[in-house]
């Protein structure tokens, strides 16, 4: 989590390589380069975005401008999961606080010519964030997904049982 400019800092230098920054240049081994398949990578490459995940807790919202000023950061991702749970809310971001705190940040990154992000499964709330500005809105989490069809698919053989509920996570 990015509390501050120093941390937002040291996240763009993690992903610069040098002379502008800290990131390995082992590129047979990334993803970036599809395993040193792309010609001239180190030579050609780019310097990639940042997307500083500064909403996660009162700090990174209280240090939001500072750290929207930094050089590199070109975007903020929200977690509201955690920002709730800092906020006293844990499992609640639909608490009115905690809506007004994300739909803040929202509006600071976009006057800053930032990209916000969140991630929100709830439908209602992902709707929300896109009407308020966010520009990139995460709707599922994978893991999240891959359980549910697994217990669909597992209910189907199993009549006799009721399903498992699951806990009343936030995503």
């Amino acid at each position: 989590m990015i509390q501050n400019a120093e941390q937002a800092q040291e996240a763009v230098r993690a992903t610069r390589y040098p002379p502008n920054g800290i990131r390995g240049v082992g590129s047979a081994l990334a993803r970036a380069s599809r395993w040193n398949r792309v010609p001239n990578y180190l030579q050609a490459c780019r310097q990639p975005d940042v997307r500083a995940g500064a909403d996660r807790n009162p700090r990174g919202v209280k240090n939001l401008d500072a750290i929207l000023e930094v050089e590199g950061v070109d975007g903020v991702f929200i977690g509201p999961a955690d920002l709730s749970a800092d906020m006293g809310f844990a499992g609640n971001p639909q608490h009115p606080e905690v809506q007004r705190t994300i739909d803040d940040a929202i509006a600071r990154i976009r006057a800053a010519g930032k990209a916000p992000g969140i991630l929100m499964a709830q439908q209602e709330l992902a709707q929300h964030y896109l009407a308020s500005g966010a520009l990139f809105v995460a709707v599922g989490v994978d893991t999240t997904l891959l359980v549910r069809a697994a217990d669909s698919l597992l209910s189907s053989f199993k009549q006799d049982k009721p399903a498992e509920q699951p806990s009343q996570g936030v995503y």
